[in-house]
């Protein structure tokens, strides 16, 4: 005897989400096989050669995730740490040093606040990977290496959280 198992709305929903999110990481992983395993491997040797900290930046809900990854290298014996793109023209560039990677996110790659520090990153001699959805943006422009991250479809039924 076979018993059905009614699905509440609410659980539903969250297992559509689930998939989405799912499908999102099996198209990232296709998207690292075929299209992005020089820049992938190149990001993760300069990563694995830096003498100083992991600074890693972004705005909005890309500087969450960012704060995220820079607790997790932290966590896994990598200096890290997290730092605003707005507080870096306001003087916290003075927390970096010469042997420092810089790491930002942003999905667009055209976020004010980072394209405002491109350039004194740049000038303080810093490697500068960046994670962004756009491969022509201003940041992956002025990195030394882009990553590029597409999304088909945003699990959030709002469109409002990033996957």
């Amino acid at each position: 005897m076979t018993t059905t198992i009614q699905l509440s709305k609410s659980i539903q929903e969250a297992l559509k989400v689930l998939e989405i999110e799912n499908q999102a990481i099996k198209d990232l992983i296709v998207n690292i096989e075929k299209n992005q395993s020089k820049a992938f491997e190149s990001a993760i040797e300069l990563l694995l050669n830096c003498k100083g900290k992991i600074v890693v930046t972004g705005m909005g809900k890309s500087g969450h995730i960012g704060s995220k990854i820079a607790a997790t290298f932290a966590s896994t014996g990598s200096p890290s740490f997290f730092v605003h793109p707005a507080e870096l023209s306001h003087g916290d560039f003075g927390m970096l040093s010469k042997e420092d990677i810089m790491l930002a996110l942003s999905f667009s790659g055209e976020t004010d606040e980072l394209k405002k520090v491109l350039t004194s990153i740049k000038r303080s001699g810093l490697k500068l990977i960046s994670i962004t959805g756009k491969e022509d943006s201003t940041l992956s422009g002025n990195s030394d290496v882009a990553l590029f991250i597409k999304i088909e479809k945003e699990a959030c039924p709002l469109n409002l959280a990033p996957t």
